[in-house]
């Protein structure tokens, strides 16, 4: 048993119990900056073995996540649509201010980097300013995390199918475990929402949103991975004990982040 692992994640829960629950929106909008820039950091020193990513300009659209709350809300959907051919115009100036010496490689590996990250996470920040979002945001926690438990646990001691040469030591097993984990945890939540909290959420609804969001998440991971292996690295720090770096345990969970936002508006 991992015994880092566990410890590592018995210790950080109850940090991020707190933020969510006694922060308010701006609270959290400055915790998932704070978060992007080590996932943002993690990933650049990742991709500085193969290109010089633009990283100032990485780190300033990190930073832009604590103002999702600050912005007024009729103007928040012309940033969003304005924000990546900003973005870009930004870039391509690096390149001609430069004379090329941050060349096209240099600057697509860092615009992936901020699509990667920093709008994966903004999501996760628009959940927490939706109605209920206090509550709706530990939904994807849960399919997030709940799915890397199960998946984890089942995964080692009865896994024997291996699932993908990404990740070797994910199995077939731990990837069917994981997604019903998820959705068994979600399950209980409602109840908990609907019987103490006033919530009417449909079992259904969540039960397949729980499995869409699982699969997601899982393909999330396996996306993470597959990075990694191209820059030929193990994780993306030792950041946290027995699980790599930030951005190796926030993986699955900024990739289900988009989806969630869509998902949790139909419920």
């Amino acid at each position: 048993m991992d015994i880092k692992r566990i410890t590592s994640g018995l210790l950080g829960f109850p940090l991020v119990l707190v933020v969510l629950i006694i922060g308010n929106k701006y609270i959290v909008d400055i915790a998932l900056a704070i978060i992007a820039i080590l996932a943002m950091d993690e990933y650049f020193n990742a991709i500085s073995k193969i290109a010089k990513p633009v990283k100032w300009v990485g780190y300033v659209s990190c930073i832009s996540i604590a103002l999702i709350h600050v912005i007024p809300e009729a103007y928040l959907g012309i940033s969003f649509t304005l924000a990546i051919p900003i973005i870009l115009l930004i870039l391509f100036t690096q390149v001609i201010v430069t004379e090329m010496k941050t060349n096209f490689k240099d600057m697509a590996y860092t615009f992936f980097g901020i699509l990667y990250v920093v709008m994966l996470i903004m999501f996760f920040a628009r959940i927490n300013g939706m109605e209920n979002g206090n509550i709706l945001i530990w939904y994807a926690i849960f399919a997030a995390w709940g799915t890397d438990i199960f998946a984890y646990f089942i995964g080692k001691y009865f896994g024997k199918h291996k699932f993908s040469k990404i990740s070797p030591k994910k199995s077939i097993e731990g990837c069917i475990a994981g997604t019903i984990g998820a959705i068994i945890i979600m399950l209980i939540y409602t109840y908990v929402a609907n019987t103490f909290w006033g919530m009417h959420y449909s079992y259904i609804a969540i039960g397949i949103i729980g499995f869409v969001l699982s699969i997601i998440g899982q393909i999330g991971d396996f996306a993470a991975s597959s990075i990694k292996r191209y820059v030929d690295i193990k994780d993306y720090s030792n950041l946290i004990p027995g699980h790599g770096g930030m951005l190796d345990r926030i993986d699955s969970l900024i990739f289900l982040a988009p989806f969630a936002y869509v998902l949790f508006m139909f419920i």
